[in-house]
């Protein structure tokens, strides 16, 4: 193990931490709040440790898988329990717990939220929830490598593997250091034409930034209790068209960038994945309409929650907890589905499903001919046997820690659909579920376990199981 090169790398971290923490504390500066004072105390306290570990580089600087894996989990955990002291330090979320579910839900774009009154939040606070959306969607360790030269190589390699969301994580050009900042340029262009068709619609510039964070990052934390229930019908569309697209995997946006667009539009996950969109707005707003109302405001609210569900983001316009059973059953089949893999969505991503769908078709055609040899294919490669049994091992653990996470959450005696909704909900990283934690409630009733319990499912959920799990196996530590 090359403890030099975790230890440097957690540094680097926390000093990036520090200094992604002077956007809260600008505005706290305009809005004259003196809880901005917390993020001053907090960027010291990162920078001075961040310093401390990063003062002195590793003598061995390459690492491996098992190395990068453990990077990104620490460095992840650090900088939660980290990102969570301001609101401790301020006063306005006094338990630690509270704070880290808070803050381990922005940082991994859930928007799972204990707040029951998010007005009440001062504005540099909101920002800093809204922030940290827009920091844990395309990945922490991915920003670092764009400003950073580290191990280089194939050794940075495994720090994107780590971090990035998917079951394959390839370079999009030679250089890896260059994929990560074409990787942010893209990001950052999308999240600035969003700002402006915000602003455009008249949301107000704060709402506009927080919302904007919110969406690209794929988080959902909100700015009002009615979360984009009291914006325009405009500001609405904007913000369901611009979920969709930042749910679509990266190497599309790269394809179209370097006229490759024939390219882009055959990827076959991209294919998959608006088709489960629109079949699910169909059938929601078929559902809804059957109870009554207009079909076009129907449409409205049922693209809307299927793009917030399906790409995680978790936002709300209405109380779908008060929907038809077959269209809140939609919802939660969309939840497990989730985004495209690179892209800042959660979720088992639709690479998966499909990969899980043409197995079983493998697999009868196997029994109607037996003699015959078929192979799987996904954007017209063969999917071969290790990538077979890596999207099936991560099944496996997914389902396991699902069911134990349930168990344990069912102590606290809530119903359960409660329950069930609010693991899906943290492991998938959506934000609301159904029941008692349904777009207008929050999960400030669960208990200190339950809400432990639902802190690790969502860093579980938003670093694909394995990083978080190796902390736990004995022989990741031994040398």
């Amino acid at each position: 193990m090359n403890y030099g090169s975790i230890r440097y790398i957690i540094g680097c971290i926390l000093k990036v931490e520090a200094l992604l923490m002077l956007l809260p504390m600008a505005a706290a500066v305009i809005y004259r709040e003196r809880s901005g004072l917390a993020f001053v105390a907090c960027a010291l306290l990162c920078l001075g440790i961040g310093t401390l570990f990063s003062l002195t580089k590793p003598k061995k600087t390459t690492y491996y898988a098992k190395e990068g894996y453990i990077s990104v989990a620490l460095g992840w955990i650090v900088m939660s329990v980290m990102g969570c002291l301001p609101f401790v330090f301020s006063g306005e979320i006094p338990s630690f717990v509270d704070a880290v579910f808070e803050i381990i839900s922005g940082f991994t774009t859930t928007g799972a939220s204990i707040l029951p009154d998010v007005e009440a939040m001062s504005r540099c606070m909101l920002l800093w929830r809204s922030f940290s959306h827009w920091v844990g969607g395309m990945g922490v360790l991915v920003f670092i490598l764009a400003i950073l030269p580290l191990a280089g190589g194939e050794h940075n390699l495994q720090l994107m593997k780590a971090e990035s969301p998917g079951p394959s994580v390839s370079k999009l050009v030679p250089k890896l250091r260059a994929t990560a900042i074409t990787l942010y340029k893209i990001y950052l262009g999308m999240t600035l034409i969003m700002l402006i068709l915000l602003l455009i619609g008249r949301m107000p510039v704060f709402d506009a930034l927080c919302i904007t964070f919110g969406t690209a990052g794929t988080g959902g934390f909100g700015v009002l209790n009615s979360s984009m229930g009291s914006y325009s019908p405009y500001l609405q569309g904007v913000t369901t068209v611009f979920m969709m697209l930042f749910g679509v995997n990266f190497s599309f946006y790269f394809l179209i960038l370097y006229r490759k667009a024939k390219d882009a539009f055959s990827m076959e996950e991209v294919r998959w994945y608006f088709a489960i969109y629109f079949s699910a707005v169909f059938l929601m707003t078929a559902s809804l309409t059957a109870q009554g109302g207009g079909i076009l405001h129907n449409f409205h609210h049922a693209a809307f929650q299927a793009a917030s569900v399906m790409t995680t983001t978790g936002y709300s316009t209405t109380d779908f907890n008060l929907w038809p059973s077959f269209s809140k059953a939609i919802l939660l089949t969309l939840m497990f589905i989730g985004a495209c893999a690179g892209s800042t969505g959660g979720g088992i991503k639709v690479s998966r499903v499909v990969i899980y769908l043409k197995s079983v078709k493998k697999e009868m055609a196997a029994l109607i001919h037996p003699r015959s040899v078929k192979v799987t294919k996904l954007e017209g490669k063969v999917v071969d046997d290790t990538m077979f049994r890596s999207v099936f091992a991560f099944l496996s653990a997914y389902l396991v820690i699902f069911v134990v996470s349930l168990l344990v959450v069912s102590l606290d005696g809530f119903d359960l659909e409660t329950n069930f909704s609010a693991v899906a909900a943290t492991f998938n990283n959506i934000g609301p579920g159904l029941g008692a934690v349904g777009p207008v409630s929050n999960f400030s009733a669960y208990s200190v376990l339950s809400k432990l319990v639902l802190s690790l499912d969502m860093l579980i959920g938003r670093l694909e199981i394995f990083p978080i799990l190796l902390l736990f196996a004995p022989s990741t530590w031994k040398k």
